[in-house]
């Protein structure tokens, strides 16, 4: 455990020291969780989310985008029963006022709440006589509604209450029948979105992973009403295939390191069917990293009966009515990148960092440098390479120091090519490419760069 933390440390450490994710409002204090993509972060995060957005809309037939609204009717969380279910367990510490969750204060404790009601957890609280982490005397628990409200238009009032979405896929449901109508789209087929969220976290955490603001990568996927449950099944592991085959081949995760979690049906939220978590093995546990559950049609029903407005999908071909079964899977995009920060960051025997990003989704793919900055031939032929080369990828140019520095940086960096310009490439226009990962170093064309780094990256 001491190994892993003091893992977790060592990125945490190297994300703000080289810009991949920095505190927010530092020079005010902070915020508690909140924190910032620095230029490597966003670059990394960028990538992961067009990586997604081509595996699952631009390379399928069958889904379409969407990007809807942060703030929406508030009825719209009543019919999708956020408002009534949404909640966690909530004690207070009586001295310092400090608020925890109960579930989380029992699992220290080794409870196993698996399937508890709330009650059940209270009255393990009075069984146990828990303390809080201060030794202090605790309240009797509440139930606390997660979701952020604010005011919309001039007067804060009951009446202009409205909420910050605590999650993307509702917009999708209820956008259902302007999608059907202006898509043509028949199921099955997909709605898929990325976007902010907001959840008021009693007790967010261990870096990126847990935050009151974070962004999701949804889909809802429209099945036809099932007749029997192996045709919703048959979808449904679709699914499980198609999160295993991101896993592994998008983010580079070693797929050892994720786990299948089935949930029980006591655990599983109240629309759903069948539930599985993809856990990954973070260096403070085994922790949530992607969702896949079996929505049945809870949700067009549920709009339908809310709204009045006829939330079927009509066959065009047999005329039959009937509300879609939706199977989501639902990814974490902070989530993401801190598996993909976990699973690249390498040491070497001399104790350099190295993150071994999929190439794909590196910051910057390669860097150009000037073997010495104070030759202008060299600093001029180095420059028309970079420019020639930033067009078709993000690149850094990097004139600091000594080669072997420049190798370090771009290795912490995680950039997989660095393209030395030396006395040479003015002779014969040939330029030394060293790869991140195996530190070997070829000689290429100037005008075969774009292809040779592009080949590499797919």
């Amino acid at each position: 455990m001491a190994q892993r933390s003091e893992l977790m440390d060592k990125i945490v450490a190297l994300s703000k020291r080289r810009g991949f994710i920095l505190p927010g409002s530092e020079i005010y204090g902070g915020l508690a969780n909140a924190w910032d993509f620095g230029p490597l972060g966003v670059e990394l995060k960028n990538n992961i989310k067009l990586s997604w957005w081509k595996r699952f809309v631009q390379l399928r037939e069958d889904m379409v985008g969407l990007d809807a609204a942060i703030i929406m009717n508030p009825e719209v969380w009543v019919a999708s029963g956020h408002v009534g279910h949404f909640h966690d367990p909530l004690v207070e510490d009586k001295v310092t006022h400090e608020r925890y969750r109960l579930d989380h204060l029992l699992e220290e404790q080794g409870v196993d709440i698996s399937g508890m009601s709330f009650e059940e957890m209270a009255n393990k609280l009075k069984e146990l006589n828990l303390k809080s982490p201060a030794g202090n005397p605790l309240t009797e628990p509440k139930q606390f509604n997660m979701m952020f409200k604010t005011h919309l238009g001039p007067v804060a009032d009951e009446k202009s209450v409205v909420y910050l979405r605590p999650e993307t896929a509702q917009a999708i449901f209820a956008d259902f029948k302007q999608i059907i109508d202006t898509s043509r789209k028949r199921p099955p087929f997909g709605v898929a979105q990325i976007g902010k969220a907001f959840r008021n976290e009693i007790t967010p955490g261990n870096f990126i992973f847990r935050t009151r603001e974070f962004e999701q990568m949804e889909i809802e996927y429209f099945i036809p009403e099932p007749k029997k449950d192996e045709q919703w099944q048959e979808y449904f592991e679709q699914w499980v295939s198609e999160v295993r085959g991101w896993s592994k081949d998008d983010l580079g995760l070693n797929l050892e390191n994720v786990v299948e979690h089935e949930i029980p049906e006591e655990e599983r939220a109240h629309y759903s069917k069948r539930t599985i978590d993809f856990e990954y093995k973070f260096p403070f546990g085994q922790k949530e990293l992607y969702g896949l559950a079996y929505r049945t049609d809870y949700d067009l029903r549920s709009h339908e009966k809310h709204s009045g407005v006829n939330m079927k999908y009509k066959d065009p071909v047999t005329n039959e009515e009937y509300w879609p079964h939706v199977i989501e899977p639902s990814f974490g995009v902070e989530r993401s990148v801190l598996a993909v920060l976990v699973s690249s960051y390498c040491e070497t025997e001399d104790k350099r960092i190295v993150m071994k990003f999929p190439a794909k989704l590196a910051p910057y793919k390669a860097a150009v440098f000037p073997l010495l900055a104070n030759k202008p031939e060299l600093v001029e032929k180095a420059k028309l390479v970079f420019n020639s080369l930033k067009p078709h990828f993000m690149v850094s140019w990097d004139d600091r120091g000594n080669i072997g520095k420049r190798y370090a940086s771009q290795d912490e960096a995680g950039t997989p090519f660095c393209i030395t310009i030396d006395f040479d490439t003015i002779k014969d226009d040939t330029v030394t490419v060293r790869d991140r990962d195996t530190a070997t170093q070829v000689r290429v064309r100037i005008d075969k760069l774009i292809d040779y780094i592009s080949e590499r990256i797919k």
